[in-house]
């Protein structure tokens, strides 16, 4: 059986260099003819693919068409694509066309696609680019598009496409000019747009609805995050529902989300039991991957280290992020016990949001929010300022949220 693998490797290697060697020799001709090839893998030891394409043509009194198409489908435990063409001309009129497709599905993903077209035609010359990279992955996923157009010619026609659909994967994406890169596949992501220092916002334990947004629109000012709680805890809050998640959402309005059904912040396994309920609660309501659950702690709880590493390794090693909520006063436990868990394990100062209510300024409109001044531990990843509480115009507490945790916000 082994004889027979290492005759078929060898009957393969020898095939595979027999290609290359005719590509190349179409490739060099002075008239070039369209090249075409397409890679399909689908299976998880193929974790290599490079498609290499170089075309010189030189025919100064005739015209040259080159087409390069790259088709790589590939589902492999980890992929690393290479796809490179790189394009002479010095022909009469020249029409080049690439193509690149990558369909890539697989635990990670490395891609990298780069075209050069160097064109020196007398009349006219066309250029067309296309890339397309589908992927979805579980882990990763690095896209790298670099084109390059070294183009002169009494007329031209340029164009360039280039397109990427990351899945579920996390990944940045690097176009050539470096201007659009993405860490965050979770659909949670502010790309599109500079992300602020802060925004302003509110949370509230009521029940969102159109009366009450009005309410805050009419009185306080336009919430670009409203604070709300998973599930119901009688006589402290309501949970959230269908109805108003959709009212939020379609009003642009990010929501946090905050688990206050415990009393008793102490104990490594307490902390782990509240999260598992937590991310439990998450997943029934369909809360996307990445967002942050926040640990109520009311200055009246007892809270300690352990509670929150037991808090912090269960939904960090869950689909979500981990958060705290609290008065972050040196002063406060809270404090004291964060700061501990920290010493201890640096991925809390590193990871775990920290949503401070200290210190209390009052509540006010968006447009007199006080300037932004929170308090926290040294180092810790600041996810927003609760500076007033209990409004009596709207059962809202104000905010000003950091541009840290819109990455970690339901939207």
């Amino acid at each position: 059986m082994r004889d027979n693998r290492n005759r078929s490797l060898i009957v393969l290697g020898v095939v595979s260099l027999l290609f290359v060697v005719t590509l190349t020799m179409f490739s060099r001709s002075n008239n070039a003819e369209p090249v075409s090839a397409t890679a399909d893998l689908s299976a998880e030891e193929m974790t290599n693919d490079s498609s290499n394409y170089n075309n010189h043509t030189d025919n100064s009194s005739g015209d040259s068409k080159t087409q390069n198409n790259i088709d790589n489908i590939i589902d492999a435990e980890d992929n690393s694509v290479v796809n490179l063409i790189e394009n002479h001309s010095s022909s009469h009129t020249a029409e080049i066309t690439n193509t690149v497709e990558n369909q890539i599905e697989g635990h990670s993903s490395d891609i990298e696609n780069s075209i050069e077209n160097h064109v020196n035609t007398g009349e006219e010359h066309s250029v067309e680019n296309n890339v397309t990279n589908q992927v979805d992955v579980n882990v990763s996923v690095t896209v790298s598009n670099q084109i390059t157009n070294d183009v002169s010619g009494t007329s031209s026609r340029e164009d360039a496409d280039t397109g990427e659909e990351n899945g579920n994967g996390q990944g940045s994406n690097d176009n050539g000019d470096g201007e659009d890169q993405d860490s965050n596949g979770n659909g949670n992501g502010n790309n599109d747009e500079e992300t602020p220092e802060t925004v302003w916002g509110v949370d509230s334990a009521s029940l969102t609805t159109d009366e009450l947004l009005a309410c805050v629109r009419d009185n306080f000012g336009d919430p670009a995050v409203w604070g709300r709680y998973l599930l119901t805890n009688e006589g402290v809050s309501y949970g959230l529902t269908d109805e108003e998640i959709e009212l939020l959402l379609s009003n642009d309005i990010e929501i946090l989300v905050i688990w206050n059904h415990f009393t008793d912040g102490t104990g490594y396994e307490n902390g782990q039991n509240e999260a598992n309920e937590a991310v439990e609660a998450a997943r029934d309501l369909g809360i996307p991957e990445e967002v942050a659950l926040f640990a109520n702690v009311e200055p009246i709880y007892p809270i300690d280290s352990d509670f929150i590493q037991g808090w912090h390794d269960v939904v960090s090693e869950s689909e979500y992020s981990s958060g705290i909520y609290g008065i972050f006063d040196p002063s406060e436990e809270l404090y004291v016990a964060f700061e501990a868990a920290a010493e201890a394990d640096s991925s809390i100062l590193d990871e775990m949001y920290v949503w401070t209510a200290a210190p209390n300024e009052g509540i006010t409109t968006e447009e007199n929010a006080p300037e932004y001044n929170p308090e926290y531990p040294d180092g810790a990843l600041i996810a927003g300022w609760q500076y007033g509480i209990d409004a009596e115009t709207c059962n809202i507490d104000t905010n000003l949220f950091d541009g840290n945790v819109l990455n970690v916000l339901w939207e």
